[in-house]
C-alpha cells in the first residue's frame, strides 16, 4: 500500500511577548521588501538567485541577525513577487509588490518546539531564547509527527507560532468511490449501491447572516476602533462556526466512504476564475471556502486510509450519468435528459463526480457501459435523501 504525507498546521500562543520581539519583526519586514525591491528591479523569480545576489550585502547589513532570517526572507520575498507577477498578468495587481505583515518564516535551525516543557526556544539577534506557550489538548495529537517549517505571528490576539507538522500515512486501495458534489447549502453524496445521501449545511444562510452584519457595522461606523473591534468578533465567529460545520461534515464523509476505500471530489482550484454570473451570486461564490472544507476531507480521509482522488469539474451537472446526453432544466434544481432520465442537479453532480473517478480508475462507466439500474433513470421530486445537520 503506498505512503503518503500529511500536513497540518497547529498554533501555539505565547503567554508573554519578550522585549526586542517587536524590533525583530520591523527588521524582517526591511529585509523582506528590500528583497521584493530587487526582485521586481530585475525580474527573478528565483530563490536561489535572489540569495546568491543579496545575501553578502545584507549579512553586512544586519551581522547580529542570525543567518537564517535571511534565508527565510528570501523565500517569502520570492513567493510574494512570484504571486504579484501572476496577479500583474491578469490586470489584478496596484503598484508594487510591498510586504507588510507582522509574519516572521521560520525554519528547523531558527526554533525548536518542546511539547513536554511547553516552549518554544527561538534564535534571535540577541541569543536563543525560551518562550511558554499555552498549552492545548489537540497539540497531544501531533507527539511523534516530524516538525516542519512555522510562522511567528503576530495580531491583535496577541503572538502566535504556527509550527507545521507532516507525517507519513499508509493509504488503502480504494475498493470503489463515493462521490462528492460540494454545494453553498448542502453536500451530495453518490454511493456505490446506488443511493445518495444529501448533508444540509446552512452555509450560505451562515456566511450571508454574518455578511449582512459586517455591512450593518460599516455603514454605523466608518472608521475607529470600535469598528476594527466588532469586524474582528464576528470575523471570528464566523470563521469558528464554519471550522466546527466543516470538521463534522468531513467526519460523516468519511465515515460514509470508509468501507468502500475511495473519495471523489471536483478538482475546483481554478473556479473562482471563472465564475461570472451576477454581483451577487459572484460575491457568495467568493465567500465560499469550498477548498477549505476539501482539504479537511483530503487530510481526514487519509488519515483513516481513504484513498482520494480530483477529478475534472466540466458539466458534472449538466451532463446525463446515463447516456452523456445534455440535461435540460426541468423546475427548481431539476434537471431531464432525452433518454428519460430525471433527477436533482446535486444528485447529477455527484453521480458524475463518481463516475469519473471509476473512469480514471480503468472501469467502464456510461455511456460506454450498460447503464446502472435506478428506478427508470428517475430519481422522484418528493424523494427523500438521508441528511444529516
Amino acid at each position: 500500500m503506498p505512503n503518503e504525507t500529511i500536513k497540518l498546521t497547529a498554533k501555539f500562543k505565547l503567554k508573554e511577548i519578550p522585549d526586542g520581539l517587536d524590533g525583530l519583526f520591523q527588521t524582517y519586514r526591511e529585509i523582506v521588501n528590500t528583497l521584493i525591491t530587487h526582485a521586481h528591479e530585475n525580474n527573478i523569480t528565483s530563490f536561489y538567485r535572489l540569495k546568491k545576489e543579496t545575501y553578502k550585502s545584507l549579512r553586512k547589513e544586519y551581522p547580529e541577525l542570525p543567518s537564517h532570517y535571511l534565508y527565510t526572507a528570501c523565500q517569502m520575498a520570492t513567493a510574494i513577487y512570484k504571486s504579484y507577477r501572476k496577479r500583474n498578468k491578469k490586470g489584478k495587481a496596484k503598484g508594487r509588490p510591498v510586504f507588510r505583515k507582522e509574519v516572521i518564516m521560520l525554519d528547523d535551525h531558527l526554533f525548536k518546539l518542546d511539547l513536554d516543557g511547553k516552549i518554544i526556544k527561538l534564535s534571535t539577534p540577541n541569543g536563543r531564547i525560551s518562550l511558554e506557550f499555552y498549552p492545548a489538548r489537540y497539540h497531544e495529537k501531533f507527539r511523534g509527527w516530524k516538525v516542519g517549517q512555522a510562522w511567528l505571528v503576530k495580531t491583535p490576539k496577541g503572538v502566535f507560532v504556527n509550527v507545521v507538522f507532516s507525517t507519513e500515512v499508509e493509504v488503502g486501495e480504494a475498493k470503489t468511490f463515493v462521490g462528492v458534489d460540494l454545494n453553498e447549502n448542502n453536500v451530495t453524496l453518490s454511493l456505490p449501491d446506488g443511493e445518495f445521501v444529501q448533508i444540509i449545511t446552512h452555509e450560505r444562510e451562515i456566511r450571508t447572516g454574518y455578511f449582512l452584519k459586517r455591512r450593518r457595522i460599516q455603514k454605523k461606523f466608518r472608521a475607529g476602533k470600535k469598528r476594527e473591534k466588532l469586524l474582528e468578533k464576528y470575523g471570528g465567529r464566523e470563521k469558528n462556526r464554519l471550522n466546527d460545520l466543516y470538521h463534522k461534515i468531513a467526519n460523516k464523509i468519511v465515515e460514509l466512504a470508509e468501507e468502500y476505500g475511495g473519495i471523489a471530489l471536483e478538482d475546483l482550484t481554478n473556479i473562482r476564475d471563472s465564475i461570472r454570473y451576477s454581483a451577487e451570486m459572484n460575491g457568495r461564490l467568493h465567500r465560499w471556502s469550498f477548498r477549505k472544507l476539501q482539504s479537511i476531507i483530503e487530510y481526514k480521509a487519509k488519515l483513516r486510509g481513504v484513498s482520494v482522488v480530483f477529478v475534472d469539474p466540466a458539466y458534472t451537472s449538466s451532463r446525463c450519468p446515463v447516456c452523456g446526453g445534455k440535461l435540460s432544466p426541468n423546475g427548481y434544481r431539476r434537471v431531464k435528459c432525452e433518454c428519460g432520465f430525471e433527477a436533482d442537479r446535486d444528485v447529477v453532480g455527484s453521480w458524475n463526480i463518481r463516475l469519473r473517478a471509476l473512469k480514471m480508475w480503468g472501469v467502464p462507466v456510461p455511456p460506454e457501459s450498460h447503464p446502472m439500474k435506478m428506478g427508470g433513470w428517475k430519481v422522484g421530486r418528493n424523494d427523500v435523501y438521508k441528511s444529516y445537520g
